[in-house]
Order: structure tokens, then sequence, then C-alpha cells
């Protein structure tokens, strides 16, 4: 056979090439049964074998010496005739009166050899010769080398170790953790994963797995690759998701003709598998024969195949395949786990589901722990969808004759002892099946949702999950980890939930607790378990050096003739009016914080002037957008500073951000270990920023070049804004772990740790003597004529609020700080705290869609009823006094009256709303001809509207004011700064838009 140039074969292999022969001359002499005589002639032959067939091309015979013995092609052809009829006649049930069968005397002899001279004395002994005789290559199949390892390991192997060059596994499936443990066995031995059957010549595919490493990085793998097929081989996956995943096809020089008496079927259509085992497809050019193995594979990325399973251990569930072999190999993963065995019972009539049989290594002591928790387990290994409904322990896998696990005997198989060996025994009842979906319905906006659906595939994202969870009463965790109906009923009776009432009342709320009484919680010292680390920062650059190290983002002015500097043309430059006369940063929800040193009559205010004051609406243009490489959650942070205005923002691409407000131009960048949702905060000083992440690391940044000042490690996601406590040198931070954290700035350490019992996601707020305070109110009281008794109001307290729906009231007067009160207000709780500091009350926006005012002893005052769910905070200014403005997932935006919680105006965008609204306090809206001014408020949809409104203070009016639209949704809460947004999307840009018009500067 030519193996230089295989396109020159005329039969497709050996066996066809004989036969096509031996039809032509069938007197040939096809096989010499050579005598051991005449050896040496016949390796003279063998060396000019070339020769010999050169010159004699036509001859009927090779030499033929005496002694041997010769066969014809059709002596040949007899033979295999015969045998392949006796064998199909035993293979059919007959008795082969010529087969040799077991007697006695043969028993003997074998016994009598084994014991005098035995073979193989255990299979361990192998690695006897490997080392003995300096093995170099090794072929053998994974199970072996399991068996092997421990013996490998000993003393003496360190001779294989530097004599054994390729190690090459093929036969099974390669699981990591035995290449993990070969690996660090032989460092320098070459692995080789190979995959294929007899049909294919043996093998097809080769993985080298000196790759692993690095593909590990990139991909989450539990067995290692087949990867790609070989020279002169052709893989395909033919199947409804191929080329990404599909049955494995095999064509090539290594594919055999077929069966014997077996049709060859056409391939026409590869979303049809053909039911024959040899395929043919007919292009163009050629036609090429396929052998349809019965495997299913995944492809990856960078072409390497994944072996997933048998096509018979392959099953389609809600329109998505899965490959029983890929659970069960994740579950022998697991430490306590010896073997198991999953199948899927799709009985007629009833719910389909997979069933997981379970061999523990330690019997079933450890059963009791492990049926708790494996669940949990998997969940961060396998797609949801993966996870079996029930869970078997049973003592041993069942097997066939043949060696193989026997699944139709598994059911049959559970331990008698159901209360220990079945996890899930019932299949849940129809009433709480219902009750799931009909919340799943109203919270996706469909009509219908069957037992299998994925609330998160059908569009669910944690808002809709929160809505979800509160209405059946659940814990939001549980809606993740099972995201189907039928999922999650099985979770639900598994955890004894039965019984709760899931159809209570969302008006209903636990009366308050007071906790005055109670003890303390401890302050933690400095060597507090706590992690804190402090970092040396990426970044040194101080602003001015030219020689320093910068990383530039992308930077997009929308107009090259647009001054950015100015929104529009007049009296005076707005931006520069700002950084002169205060220093102050400002968030979402109208939080603004000032410098140590503020005249508060020196604040600037910006007039825009307008055509009319009737229901013309005025133009919007981008000014400039910055580049985020993801999408920008987060809401940005606005410092104004040494007579500048930056803007500091996270990503989910873990980028952090400062940029110059007039043009987008960006300072600095710095990349921390996890992505950004939460709004940063900055220091009393201005001297560094402080913003959490998803690793839970919370990170002090210094303002001016991002260098990494210091760390502080909670127990999970942080999404909440941080709080700066000027007067204690604190900032106060939630986490995704239920904790809410005091770090005290100056000693860089953990003072304070409060557990609340639910993830935090909005920032706590706190009431207190504050000299800024009392001149802001001092000042509004005195344009409205308001005797406020403005000190009887501050009683230095901390309130925070979980999506246990549970707000917190601490007291901060005294060390040790001390729980005052908690008070249930039945409902999950996403946004940020405010405070109303006009009658001392905390604002507070539910996931039910209320909005409710709570007294500084924990009584509700009054409750607002919005038409959908909040997730964001509700925004208070001084300029819309006696008013608290919040937006719900019902697309409207709602302002109530603060007093007596009462409507005082509403206006319908029409598209859902994630996001807190904000007042623009620095402009006013009047027209050349009026006295009357207006206020503007900037609202952002989750479908990309960023929405200006138009209020009336005198009238308590509203109408839509502009609109620009962006192509990516947005849930970062807007910052509004006289007349210009700043707002992050998820069309991984920072956006900054200017409302168009004439400005005029007020001091």
């Amino acid at each position: 056979m030519n193996q230089k140039n295989p396109s020159s074969l005329r039969s497709c292999c050996i066996s066809h090439e004989f036969c096509k022969s031996a039809s032509k001359n069938p007197n040939k002499i096809a096989v010499i049964h050579a005598s051991p005589r005449h050896r040496g002639d016949r390796t003279k032959f063998a060396t000019g074998i070339d020769q010999f067939i050169e010159a004699s091309p036509s001859s009927d015979h090779p030499p033929v010496y005496e002694g041997d013995v010769c066969f014809t092609y059709s002596e040949i052809l007899e033979a295999v005739d015969t045998l392949s009829r006796r064998l199909r006649f035993i293979l059919d049930g007959g008795v082969d009166p010529s087969l040799i069968k077991p007697s006695p005397g043969l028993l003997n002899r074998f016994m009598w050899m084994q014991d005098m001279y035995p073979l193989c004395e255990n299979i361990l002994s192998i690695t006897k010769y490997l080392q003995d005789y300096s093995i170099n290559r090794l072929v053998a199949v994974p199970s072996l080398m399991r068996m092997l390892f421990p013996t490998l390991q000993s003393s003496f192997s360190t001779k294989i170790q530097s004599s054994l060059k390729l190690l090459v596994l093929s036969g099974e499936i390669l699981h990591l953790s035995l290449w993990n443990s070969l690996a660090k066995l032989l460092p320098n031995t070459a692995i080789l994963n190979l995959y294929g059957s007899t049909e294919v010549s043996g093998d097809c595919t080769y993985f080298d797995c000196k790759r692993l490493s690095s593909l590990l990085e990139a991909e989450v793998l539990s067995t290692v690759p087949i990867g790609v097929p070989i020279p002169n081989c052709k893989v395909d996956l033919v199947g409804e998701d191929a080329p990404n995943y599909g049955e494995i096809y095999v064509s090539g020089f290594c594919i055999a003709t077929g069966y014997f008496d077996h049709d060859i079927m056409p391939l026409n259509d590869v979303k049809v598998l053909p039911g024959s085992t040899f395929c043919c497809s007919a292009d163009e050019k050629e036609s090429l024969l396929y052998f349809k193995t019965g495997d299913f594979a995944k492809q990856l990325p960078g072409g390497d195949l994944i072996f997933l399973g048998r096509n018979d251990r392959t099953i389609k569930v809600n329109g998505q395949r899965i490959a029983l072999e890929e659970i069960e190999n994740t579950i022998r993963t697991h430490e306590d786990v010896g073997d198991a065995a999953v199948i899927f019972n799709n009985a007629e009539g009833e719910v389909a589901y997979l069933e997981a049989y379970i061999v523990t290594k330690q019997g079933l002591d450890c059963v009791r722990s492990l049926r708790y928790s494996l669940r949990g387990w998997m969940v961060d290994k396998l797609p949801l969808a993966m996870i079996p409904s029930r869970f078997f322990f049973i003592e041993s896998i069942p097997m066939s004759s043949s060696g193989k696990v026997d699944y139709t005997l598994l059911p049959s198989s559970r331990c008698s002892m159901s209360e220990i060996c079945s996890e899930i025994n019932e299949i849940p009842d129809s009433n709480l099946l219902q009750m799931i979906k009909e919340a799943f319905c109203d919270a996706l906006v469909v009509e219908k949702v069957s037992d299998d659906d994925d609330f998160f595939v059908m569009g669910g994202d944690s808002f809709s999950a929160a809505h979800t969870s509160h209405k059946l009463g659940i814990n939001m965790k549980l809606l993740y980890a099972f995201p189907s109906p039928l999922k999650l009923v099985i979770a639900l009776l598994d955890q004894g939930q039965q019984n709760h009432d899931r159809k209570r009342s969302v008006h209903s709320r636990v009366d308050m607790e007071v906790l005055g009484a109670s003890r303390p919680l401890p302050i933690l010292s400095e060597v507090s378990d706590l992690k804190t680390k402090k970092l040396h920062g990426r970044l040194s650059r101080k602003l001015g050096e030219s020689d320093a190290e910068y990383y530039p983002s992308k930077v997009i002015r929308m107009d090259d003739d647009l001054n950015v500097d100015n929104i529009a043309t007049g009296d005076g430059n707005t931006w520069d009016s700002i950084s002169k006369h205060t220093s102050c940063a400002f968030s979402r929800c109208n939080k603004v914080m000032f410098g140590e040193k503020l005249d508060i009559n020196r604040s600037f205010q910006a007039t825009l002037f307008h055509e009319t004051l009737g229901d013309k609406k005025t133009s919007m243009r981008e000014l400039w957008k910055v580049h985020m490489e993801s999408c920008v959650d987060a809401s940005p942070l606005i410092v104004v500073r040494e007579k500048d205005i930056y803007v500091y923002i996270g990503s989910h691409s873990q980028k952090f951000i400062c940029m110059k407000a007039p043009s987008g131009f960006v300072q600095w960048q710095v990349q921390l270990e996890g992505r950004v949702e939460s709004s940063a905060a900055i220091l009393g000083d201005f001297s560094e920023v402080v913003v959490g992440c998803y690793k839970g690391n919370i990170y002090f940044l210094n303002s001016l070049n991002g260098s990494i000042s210091w760390t502080f490690q909670t127990g999970g996601e942080v999404k909440s804004q941080p709080v700066v406590d000027k007067q204690r040198h604190l900032v106060w931070c939630g986490s995704y772990d239920h904790n809410l954290y005091a770090l005290d700035y100056q000693s860089r350490c953990c003072v304070y740790k409060l557990h609340c019992g639910g993830s935090i996601y909005g920032s706590p707020a706190i009431n207190e003597v504050n000299l800024v305070n009392h001149m802001l109110y001092q000042l509004v009281c005195s344009i409205c004529k308001v005797v406020l008794h403005f000190f009887n109001l501050v009683d230095e307290t901390l309130y925070l609020a979980s999506t246990n729906g549970c707000m917190t009231a601490l007291s901060l007067k005294d060390v040790p700080f001390s729980v005052l009160w908690l008070q249930d207000l039945g409902a999950p709780i996403f946004g940020s705290l405010s405070i109303d500091h006009i009658n001392g009350n905390v604002i507070c926006c539910l996931v039910n869609g209320h909005i409710v005012a709570v007294d500084a002893t924990g009584s509700i005052v009054w409750r607002g009823i919005t038409g959908g769910p909040i997730f964001a905070g509700s925004s208070l200014s001084h300029v819309l006094y006696n008013q608290v403005v919040a937006c719900s997932r019902d697309g409207s935006v709602y302002s109530f009256n603060l007093e007596k919680g009462n409507l005082v105006w509403k206006c319908d965008l029409g598209d859902p709303i994630s996001s807190s609204a904000y007042v623009d306090e620095n402009l006013q809206l009047t027209s050349d001809h009026s006295l009357i001014s207006d206020r503007l408020v900037c609202v952002c949809t989750s479908s990309g509207s960023i929405v200006v409104l138009r209020v009336n203070k005198e009238q308590n009016a509203v109408q839509k004011f502009g609109r620009i639209d962006v192509e990516g949704g947005i849930f970062s809460s807007p910052v509004m700064i006289g007349g210009r947004i700043f707002v992050g999307c998820r069309d991984d840009y920072v956006h900054c838009i200017g409302i168009n018009g004439q400005l005029q500067f007020n001091q």
C-alpha cells in the first residue's frame, strides 16, 4: 500500500483489494505457509522484492521452496466463506459440532500450565515488565492505568518515569482526574488520548494532552477531549445542532467498506440521521463512504472534539440534547462517589425526568450528608437541565454478562431503606406545580410555561427572579439553582417547604421587633479573620506626568465640530462654573456629597431658556461615549475636584475607569479581579475612590492615578454602592454574603460586621447631624417658609435593607454600635434607601411595587403602590420639594408626597424601568417671556431609551421633554448635572448626552 499517495489506491481497503485479485486469478497462489528451510534464500528474496515485482509483473506465482504449503485465492475465499457460515450458524443459536468444548482434561491442562508456568501472576506485575525492559511506549485503556497507578507510585517507578516516553490511551473515556494524576506522576511522558473503533481501523482522532492545561483555562471540561482527526481521516458531526454538536460520522481511508450483507444507505440530508451504519454521501467531485459511529460529541471553538456518549445514551429534553454519560462522568468526580449511573424516565402519561443511581465510597455512612449536598454541588458543574431530579443510593451498579452496566436493572436495585436511598420518591403534586407555572407566566409576561422550561432561557433576569421568588415566598437562590417549574417544585418538596403558605397576601407584614435591649454586636479588631489586603497599584501615574504609563480606552466624539466643553452657548460656561465654586461628588438617586469647605450661597445654578412652555419638546444629542469592552450596569460617580470634573465607572469587563466629564478623555483605568456592577463612592477628603466587584473585593483606589491602596475581601459579590461616613472615618458596604461591613479607611481594617439575613444590593442610609444637610435644609426652609425642628429629626442612625425584605436600624451614637429594631416589610428590597430630612423618615422601594416610609421608631408611616416591581432606589431632591420619585418595571415614573404618601403625578414611558431617576438640581427650565421655571428629571428604560421629563413645580404636572435612544438596554441609573446626562449601557459604552438650548449661569 502506498502510504505517501493514498489517492493512488484503487480500493478502499486491503480486504476489497484481495477480493478483486481473487476474482481475476482464482488459481493464483495467495498465501504461502513457509517452511523453516531456505531462510537465507527468503531473506534475499525479501530484500529484492521490489526488483522481483518490476521484473516479473505477469508472473502467476511467487517463489515456492521445498516444504512450503501453498493456498490459492479460491481456497482462501472458500475458507473465509465456510468460517462465516459457521459463525452465523452459532450466533443464530446453533451448535457447531466442530467447535472445541471445554473438558475436564483441557481445563486440567490449563490449570497445570498457569500453576507451573504462570502467564502473569497479577495484573499489577505489568509495572515490573515496564521497568525491567525499559519500555518507552505503552498502549493501554484508562481503566488499566487506574489500576496500575498505585503501583506506579511506588519507589521503584523512577526508572519507568525516565524510560516511558509515550503513553497512548484509548478504548474508554479518559477522565480529567486520571489525566491529572498521570501527568504529575509521569511529567516527562507524552500522553495521547485516541478515539476510534474496529470499523475505522482502530483510531481516527487523537488529542495530545500537553495542550490540555491551556485548554482548561478557557473551557470547563469533565473529560479529556478526543481531539482532531488523524491525517487522511475526516470526522463530521451530523444532526440538528451541527456542526457544533452531533453524532460522529467518519470517512476517509481509515474506514471499512461495510458489514457483510449490510446495505449502504445514502446520506442525503444531514438533518436526518440515516438508520444504516454505513452511509454514502455524494457531491459533484466524489462519493464518500461514512461510518455512522453512534457516538455523540461536541466541538470546542478550537476544533477539538469532546466525547459525550453513545446514541442510545443521548436524550433530548425540552429541545436540549443531554448526554447521560456526561452526567455520570461528572458525578464520579465527587470525592465521596465511587460509581454512578443515570437513566431517563420517560414513561407514558408521567412527567419525564432524570434518575441518578449512586454508589458511595464509604457505603451508607455518608449517604445522609451526601443526599443534601450532591445536587447543590452539581449546580456548579453542569447546566441545570442536566441535574437529575431523583437520586438513589445503592450498594452496587448492576452489570450484564459482558461486563457493561445493565441500565434495565437499575430500578430494581434500589435500597429497601427508601428514606435513605431515595432522595426524591414522589412526583410533585399538580397544585404546587401549577402555582409555580403561574408565577413564571406573570413574571415573564408569557401565556404558557411547560414543566421543563428554563426561567432564564425564556428571558428571566435578576429582577423578574426577585419578583417570582417574592410571589412564591421562597429564597431567590432556589430559582437560580432550579430554574424550571419541575426542578423547583422538587427542590421545595425536598426541603420540606410544601406546608409553607405560598399564597400569603402581598400586603402582609410581620410586626416590628424592637431589639433595643439586645446584646450589642462585637466590634472586630485588626486581627480579625476577615481578609484585608494592601496591594501595590497597577498604575502609579499622577496627573500631569508625561512619561507615565497610560492605558487609553476608545473615546468617540459624536461631532467633530462640537465644543464639548459647552452644552450650548450662553453668558457663562456651566462646567467651568461648577469647578470654580465647589468640590463635590454626585451619584445615583440624587446623592450629593460636598467637600469640607462649602459656601452654600455660591452653589451654582444654570438656566435653560426654551422657546415656549407649551408642549414643544427639545432635541438631545450624544456628546461622547467611551468603550468599556463589556456591559456597563454600574452607575457613574461624578466628582468635582481641583477645577476638573471626573467620571468614575466600571463594567463587566472588570475594568474601572476614570475619565474627564467634559470630553470623555480617559485619565486612567485599572483591571480588577471581578466584574463591576456597583457604583463607586469617594472618601470625604476626595483622596480615594471605593468600589466593589463580583469576586467580593472592596477596592480603595487612588482617585488621581488608580493605584490600589488596599482591598477588603467579603464572602460574596458586592453590588452595593459604598456609603462614606465622614464623621467616623468609615465606609459602610453590603455584600451578597448577607453581611454589612464597616471599614475604617484610616486604620485600613474592618471594625464591624452585621449579619442581615439576606443579600444587600442597595446602599444603606445614614441620618446624622451634618453641616451640609443643616445648611441645605435651612435654605429650603427659608424659601418654603417652613419651620422645622431639624435637630430633633436627626438621630445618628444607619438604616439598611436586604433581599429578605427586612429593614434594620443601627445606632451609631455609641461604640459598640447596636441594633435598634428590625422591620419586615413583606417583600425583597433591591434598591438603595433614602432619608427624608424634612420629616425624618426612611424611604424604601420594594420588589412588590410598594414604596414605604418608615419613621425613626420602625413604624410604617405611609405606603404607596405602583403598577409593577421596583428594583432601584427612590430619588429625593430639594428642588422638588416634598416629593419622592420612583421608577417601576410597569414602565411608569411615580411621584409621591413625602408627608402623606399620596400620588402627586405619574408619567408612563411604555417600557420597563430598572434604574433610578435623577432630578437635575443644577438646571432650571424657563422661557424668555415667563417667570415660571420648571425642573428636569432624567429616566432611562431597560430597552435603551434616555428620557427627560419636565416637571412643573407649581401645578405638579409632568410631560415628556426630550428623548434619545441607544443601542443597548440600560440598567445603570443616570446622573444629570446642568443639562448633561451620564449613564452606562449594555452596548458596552458610557454615554454623555446633552440637551440643546441656550444656557445661562446664575449664582
